[in-house]
């Protein structure tokens, strides 16, 4: 895959912005283990290989198991999860889909019942960060090997 630009190059002040963003929002104070299941899930809804890359290398390193990264596409049905994290990843859904699925009543009350509204919003940042990496990738065809399989 040939990247189709040099994002940090074609436009230095906007992604310098950006990139000091995202490692703003990936400090914010929530789980590191559900920051990057939420990165997963995101980036397995958007097709991104360069971040499911990232993010499952980055998952391992920190401690998560083969298991629940294997059945992170079908977590509903798994019981290696958490209800905090199974709020975190309905919400991760539907936000990542929000044209077909949007942000529905039962969805946000379960959210409500396992985050305050401070994590509430981290997290809501967390998905708007991932989702843009997404498309910055697919969109570019960027693709780091160099963080994932070594």
């Amino acid at each position: 895959m040939t990247p189709r630009a040099d994002i940090a190059a074609a436009a230095p002040d906007l992604f310098n912005s950006w990139y000091a963003f995202a490692m703003q929002v990936g400090e914010c104070g929530l789980e590191k283990s559900l920051l990057e299941l939420v990165k997963i899930r995101a980036s397995q809804i958007n097709g991104c290989g360069n971040r499911l890359n990232m993010h499952t290398a980055d998952a391992r390193r920190a401690g998560e198991t083969e298991q629940r990264i294997h059945l992170l596409a079908a977590w509903e049905e798994a019981p290696c999860y958490t209800d905090r994290e199974r709020a975190a990843l309905a919400w991760v859904e539907h936000l990542t889909e929000l044209a077909a699925r949007r942000a529905p009543e039962a969805v946000y009350a379960a959210l409500d019942a396992r985050f305050d509204k401070q994590e509430q919003v981290q997290l809501t940042m967390a998905i708007n960060v991932i989702n843009g990496w997404n498309r910055l990738s697919v969109g570019f065809n960027l693709y780091a090997p160099e963080r994932g399989w070594q």
